[in-house]
Formats: C-alpha cells, structure tokens, sequence
C-alpha cells in the first residue's frame, strides 16, 4: 500500500507555531532610541526614580525611563515607559509650563508650581540641571550626590520640609 502524501501545513498552523517565538524576541527588543536634539550638551537620558515618604512613613515611588533637554529656563522632558511609549511630557520656557498626560493638558504660570501641583511636593528642577553638568548646587532641604556622576548616576535626597524624597537618575552613555 502507498502512503499517502502528507498535507502541507496552512499558512494559519504556521503562523500559530511562530507566534511564541515572535513574542518572545519582541519581548527582548528595545524601543526605537529617539535622536537627541543637535545640541548635546543641554540633552540627558537613561532612567529616573523618584520616591516620597509621608508622615506615616508610607511611600510612593515613580519610575520611567526619560528624556530631558534644556535648560532650567526653557526645555522640556519626556516620561517613557519601557516600550518607548510617551507616558507624560512636560515643557516650559519664561511663558510657563505645560503637562501633557494621557491625553490631558495642564498648565501653569511656573516649572515649579505645576511639578509641585502634579507631583505633590517640590521638586528641584532648578538645581537638576546643575547637577547633571556636574556642579555642586543648593536646593534648600535636598542633598545630591555628585560622586558617582562619571559613572552616570546621580542621587539626591530631601529629609526637610516633608514629605521626604529621593531621586536617582541612571544616565544612558
């Protein structure tokens, strides 16, 4: 008796077995590096974390990976998430600041009352760009860490006023 020839298999079984693989090397990909602005000098990104410390000794932690250009006068910073997503995107210049966040506008006279408003507690954004170019900077309450910026990290901490906070940032080379 012959045997009868094997069907071959439909395009809809073949996509089938591949799709583990392909959600599996996808899942390795990095996100598409977005070209950094022609003045590289005033251009930062990696990975930020930022965490609050209550009264209550409860804590609130935000991470994402960022990109910020600028300066403390005008610039802007990009909140993204690990698949390159824009989770949130600030700018602001001399006119005032603007948040764009799933699809919502808010804006302020300043920098500093619309991150105090949307974060909750002051942050130094004044004082970040200094410390990013490696130069020693007062905020009142926060201590940065300068000591391991060749090495592309930066920290700081703020134990007054409360809520305290910390921030890391984790620069791209």
């Amino acid at each position: 008796m012959k045997a009868r020839p094997r069907p071959l298999p439909t395009r809809r079984a073949l996509l089938l077995a591949a799709a583990p693989a392909v959600l599996w090397l996808s899942g390795c990909a990095q996100p598409p590096a977005r070209p950094a602005p022609a003045d590289t000098a005033a251009y930062w990104s990696g990975r930020l974390a930022l965490q609050l410390h209550d009264t209550q000794e409860q804590e609130q932690s935000f991470s994402a990976s960022f990109e910020l250009e600028g300066s403390e006068r005008a610039g802007q910073l990009a909140l993204l998430s690990p698949f390159g997503a824009v989770l949130a995107e600030l700018q602001w210049s001399p006119a005032g600041a603007q948040l764009r966040q799933g699809g919502q506008l808010r804006e302020s006279p300043s920098l500093d009352a619309l991150v105090r408003d949307t974060v909750g507690t002051a942050l130094p954004i004044g004082s970040l760009f200094s410390w990013l170019a490696g130069e020693p900077a007062a905020a009142p309450g926060w201590q940065a860490d300068l000591t391991q910026l060749a090495q592309g990290r930066l920290r700081a901490e703020r134990t007054d006023p409360l809520p305290r906070a910390t921030l890391r940032l984790v620069l791209e080379r």
